[in-house]
């Protein structure tokens, strides 16, 4: 325990001490909200893997699809790093960087006010971050509870606050800097920390081939793959199309999330650009394709302590927790700090991202007139408190599982955002019309699924948000009025500003 205790203390000392030296790059709104711009390409990827995965992939995600697919839910992982780190890097991170800083726009919602040129789907696309950020917020917290039962045997209740307490100092300290080399520092623990683990649990399986051929052993669900042996370390697993939904929703999501693509806004340079998305990929490889390979085994750790008493099913979210409770207490006490940088990294990311939408995008010119650079920040600030507090009222209190409370936030703000904001940076033809369908399409699906239930899964749900605005951003596009020609001609303009650039780089 004393081992336990001193790991989080330092743990926590350095985060704080971090917000302290960060003081200096949140003096105005810019550099709060974004560090001036200004953020190196190990910062930037490292903050953009670890707003990325948290506690809700550690402990939800690994523990729930190892449990129903096997080691095939490694494909989550593999999906994670090529299409949401390595081709969002790509596709949308220079674009991204370009047209925000030509448009002046610090958040996504006042990418779509500026690039649409509507107040309105500013002030909505605010109120949907607003409103879908909580949810997400709320299942960060959610996913450390079992594992701080299980490592301290303390009421979860006093995690939940220390860690809001500590986070809500060094984002309010600091703002994007902070968060940023905090994300860094608690990166390196992610990639060192899910590698020793790993090792730590196969050893004590008898290693690698003996973990898989005890899997091989274990029939899969009757209904699903008629029972047989060896599915649970088959290529695609017992149920391939629901694994799908997950890679889909977990990996094309972030293409929509505001917290995720508000990393390509705080590039410095075309270096950035180039070296962030070989670290990031990198990044996503180890700790995703790690998390859902060690949750892959899940089936090896069955147990009655797995299983709800009253209603004997599988409590997804005590798996992982439970793989872990064999281990030496050092190993704990490095998991803690695992899952705690993890989920602290994803919450001040999350945190700041809403506090400067409200502020920036609804409350300045909306409802508070001619806010000052000062009030601005200290309004953000006092919203950081806000949000932390709500999360933490919800966290207490989870309405369900962490997968599902994370799939319906993701569901809505991807669905909703994604086409939009994807079609925006490379297509003049999107129209107000357009991105107004693909609002209505993603959050209609996501939040009429959760009263009605047609869709089995809210992963699948979300998943089939996005693939929806995908195709109705452009088919409304089509058939309504479009902007005015000069405005969108003069915006794409910065694509094409003339740049000397060494021959290294290009040899034309």
């Amino acid at each position: 325990m004393g081992i336990k205790i001193v790991l989080l203390i330092v743990f926590f000392a350095v985060m704080v001490g971090v917000g302290i030296y960060s003081r200096r790059h949140a003096a105005s709104v810019d550099g709060f909200v974004l560090g001036g711009r200004s953020a190196g390409p190990w910062l930037t990827a490292f903050a953009y893997g670890t707003s990325y995965f948290s506690a809700v992939v550690f402990v939800g995600y690994a523990g729930q699809f190892g449990w129903k697919y096997g080691i095939a839910s490694t494909w989550i992982g593999i999906g994670n790093a090529v299409i949401g780190s390595l081709l969002a890097w790509v596709v949308l991170g220079r674009r991204t960087k370009v047209m925000t800083q030509h448009l002046g726009s610090r958040t996504m919602p006042d990418f779509f006010g500026e690039r649409y040129d509507s107040k309105a789907l500013k002030v909505m696309a605010s109120v949907i971050v607003f409103v879908f950020l909580i949810p997400y917020t709320a299942s960060v917290y959610n996913g450390l509870s079992r594992l701080f039962e299980m490592a301290f045997s303390i009421p979860y209740t006093w995690c939940v606050i220390a860690m809001a307490l500590f986070t809500a100092v060094y984002v309010i300290l600091g703002g994007y800097m902070a968060t940023a080399i905090n994300d860094f520092i608690q990166g390196i623990i992610m990639l060192a920390g899910i590698v020793v683990v790993i090792a730590a649990v196969l050893n004590g399986q008898g290693g690698f081939i003996n973990a898989v051929s005890e899997m091989a052993q274990i029939p899969s669900d009757v209904a699903v793959t008629a029972g047989q042996p060896g599915a649970f370390t088959s290529f695609f697993g017992p149920d391939p199309v629901n694994l799908l939904g997950v890679v889909i929703l977990t990996s094309l999501g972030t293409w929509g999330l505001p917290q995720m693509i508000g990393k390509f806004y705080a590039i410095k340079d075309e270096k950035s650009i180039n070296t962030g998305t070989v670290i990031s990929t990198v990044f996503a490889i180890v700790v995703s394709g790690g998390c859902y390979f060690l949750g892959g085994f899940a089936r090896l750790f069955d147990s009655p302590a797995i299983y709800d008493d009253t209603t004997g099913a599988v409590v997804y979210d005590s798996i992982i927790p439970y793989m872990l409770s064999a281990l030496p207490d050092i190993l704990i006490g490095i998991v803690v700090v695992l899952v705690l940088s993890a989920s602290m990294s994803t919450l001040s990311s999350l945190v700041l991202t809403s506090s400067s939408t409200l502020t920036l995008n609804l409350l300045k010119d909306n409802v508070i007139k001619k806010m000052s650079e000062k009030k601005q920040i200290v309004t953000m600030q006092l919203l950081i408190v806000f949000f932390i507090v709500v999360s933490v009222v919800i966290a207490l209190n989870p309405p369900t599982f962490i997968a599902q409370l994370m799939g319906i936030s993701w569901g809505a703000l991807a669905g909703a955002f994604l086409a939009p904001f994807l079609y925006g940076l490379y297509w003049k033809g999107v129209t107000r019309a357009g991105v107004w369908s693909g609002f209505i399409a993603g959050i209609g699906i996501t939040v009429s699924n959760m009263f009605i239930g047609y869709i089995a899964s809210p992963i699948n749900a979300g998943a089939a948000a996005m693939i929806a605005g995908l195709i109705v951003v452009p088919a409304v596009s089509l058939f309504t009025p479009k902007l005015k020609r000069e405005k969108v001609d003069e915006i794409f303009t910065c694509y094409d500003e003339k740049v000397t650039i060494t021959k290294k780089r290009s040899l034309q």
